[in-house]
Formats: C-alpha cells, structure tokens, sequence
C-alpha cells in the first residue's frame, strides 16, 4: 500500500489497514482457543493447526479454482482448512484426556505434527498462486488508492468479529454453554448432573480446533494471501497468552486480537514513510506484547481472574 504519498499520515492508515489485516488469525484462533480453554483444557497444538490449515485452504483453492471458479474456490479452501482443524484437534481431544497424559505436552506433540503434516503436504504449494477470497470495498467513498486500499476488509475479518458475541451469549444462555463451563469450573459437580465430561470437552477442543483452522485460511487466502512455511511467525502460541489477556471472554477476544493485529502493522507501516531505523524492533512487537502480557499475568492472583477452574489440573 503506497502510503508514503500521504506523509506522516499514512502511519496511522497503514496501522488502521494492517489491524483490520492482521487481526483475523488472532481472532479465530483466540476463540477457538477460548472455547477449549472454557472446558477446562489448554491446546498449545494450535500453532500447527493454525499452518494445517493454512496449508489445506490454499491447496484446496488452487485444486477446485477450474471446477468451481475463482469465487467459489477460495470458500472451499476456508471449509477445509476447518476441516484439518477438526482432523487435528480430534486426535489432541482423544489423546489429552488419556489417563496419565498431561494436556500441555499432548499439545507441544502436536504442534511438531502438525507443522510437518502442512509442511511435507505443501510442498507443491508454495510456487503457484491460489485464488484469494474477495474483500469488501469499505474505502470506495474516497478517491484516494491508499485509503481504498486499507479499507479492504475480508469477510472472514466480519464472520470472526460476529462469532464473539455469539459465543459470549452461547456460554451464557445455552444448555452446552453451561455444560461447557460447569465441566470447565467444576468437572465432580458436572459429573454429578449426569454430564460426559469426555465428550464435552473432545468437542470443545473440536470446535475450537475448527476455528483455529479458519484462522489459517485468513492467512494463506486474504493477508499475506500465500503460503510460505513460516506463515503463522508463532500466532497460534500467541493466542494462548491473548486469551489469558482477554481473561477467558470472547468479546475481550476481539478487542485483544484488535491489540495484537495492531502491533503486528506498526513495523510495516512506519516502513511505509520511509522509516527503516529499529525496523526488526517493530516487527517484534507482537512478541515482546506477548511477553509483557506473560509477565504481567504471572501473579497467581491475577492469573486465577476468570480462569476456569480446573485450567491445566489435569482431571
């Protein structure tokens, strides 16, 4: 985006376009990992499926882009890469719950699996170019290409940002809501109404794997819309200190991926205006926010705040 023409403006508006860009992975994958977390379960494995799913949504795009047209292909990349989400998060919900398995280590496991199943698989896919999902032209009020161009914004970006309110109110005012947080708060009084807690927490981590999948669809289709082995740069780990940040609320999801989006542009688009001083100290930003997130957190007191009840207790 030429930015550079706009002057000391252009900070803000490669700031603004690299949020509403930026933040859609970390939305998704922050939700689906709210979700798991809620039952009382930690995936750290959703760096590999955020990458299995990036994978599989490009290579599927660029396979059906000559039967189903270059609108629809990208949607079918989007549903598999759900799909992968769900292949992953089914083996890590069945093998976190074994007796004598710590769920933290099952996802660090899977992390390695799941990286080298996108990597070995998406080899063919680096070179060629997939159809990307169209975006929807906020910026057609202005004459000017920059704005126009940062106004840009995915469908998946509004389908993430409608999803938080609808599973605050899912957690509230539904039946597996409050299964979901009675197995994630108190797994001996769930067991005691008669709840599976297996099976509520194989499909939370199902479903949040899901969502973390479509997290790497908004990667590998939309921003930077290809993919590369090192397209995730760690948001699936993030995503764990950001919901930690966001204490377990889907809303408070959206706002901090909001954060994160932000700080992962601001590199970018100081680059825009010609700035290329402490360009690598920029780009770390999204890390070291990680960082002092974790440090902030590290306070049993504070940590404990909204965290549900047998978080990482193993039961």
């Amino acid at each position: 985006m030429a930015t550079e023409a706009l002057g000391w403006w252009g900070v803000p508006l490669g700031i603004l376009a690299g949020t509403l860009r930026g933040s859609a992975p970390f939305l998704f994958v922050s939700l689906g990992e709210c979700l798991t977390e809620k039952s009382g379960k930690i995936n750290l494995g959703l760096e590999g499926t955020l990458l299995m799913g990036a994978m599989s949504a490009y290579g599927i795009s660029y396979l059906t882009q000559g039967f189903v047209g270059e609108f629809w292909a990208p949607w079918l990349g989007v549903l598999a890469a759900g799909i992968a989400g769900m292949f992953l998060g089914s083996i890590h919900g069945w093998l976190a719950q074994q007796p004598r398995v710590n769920d933290v280590a099952v996802g660090i496991a899977m992390i390695i699996f799941g990286s080298g199943l996108a990597f070995f698989l998406g080899k063919p896919f680096i070179q060629p170019q997939a159809p990307q999902l169209f975006t929807l032209q906020f910026g057609a009020w202005s004459s000017n290409p920059a704005v126009q161009s940062a106004l840009k914004i995915s469908p998946l970006f509004l389908i993430g940002v409608a999803i938080a309110p609808l599973m605050q109110w899912f957690f509230r005012a539904t039946r597996w809501g409050l299964y979901i947080r009675a197995v994630g708060d108190s797994p001996e009084a769930a067991r005691a109404m008669g709840i599976s807690i297996f099976k509520v927490r194989f499909l939370s981590i199902v479903a949040g794997s899901f969502l973390a999948g479509i997290g790497g669809a908004c990667l590998s289709l939309y921003y930077p819309g290809v993919w590369t082995e090192r397209i995730s740069s760690g948001q699936g780990l993030m995503a764990v200190a950001l919901v930690i940040f966001a204490r377990w609320n889907p809303i408070q999801c959206l706002w901090a991926s909001l954060l994160f989006g932000g700080a992962q542009a601001i590199g970018p688009a100081f680059q825009s205006v010609g700035i290329n001083a402490y360009y690598y100290l920029f780009n770390a930003a999204p890390y070291i926010l990680t960082l002092l997130i974790m440090i902030v957190t590290c306070s049993p007191k504070r940590t404990l705040v909204g965290a549900p009840g047998s978080l990482g207790k193993g039961d």
